[in-house]
């Protein structure tokens, strides 16, 4: 099975961006991250709110995130 370009589909229509904040919450220096599905897939595009981050993402297939959220949590010592 060929590997789909993730840089290559367009977010879905009817999947609306999702916004995780954390750090100064409210604040003039809020940082964000946030999810968008892209469509006919189980991936998603990921962009933070800082002015040197704008207009750039990363992709990643849902398996993949999946697995960095709970590899990220167990190595800061997060529980789930």
């Amino acid at each position: 099975m060929a590997r789909t370009n993730l840089y290559e589909v367009p977010a879905a229509a009817d999947a609306p961006a999702r916004t995780w904040c954390g750090g100064n919450l409210v604040g003039d220096n809020e940082t964000c991250v946030t999810t968008t599905q892209l469509a006919g897939t189980d991936a998603f595009a990921v962009t933070d709110s800082k002015p040197e981050g704008s207009g750039r993402e990363l992709r990643m297939t849902g398996s993949e995130l999946d697995t960095f959220a709970v590899r990220w949590a167990r190595a800061r010592g997060l529980t789930l």
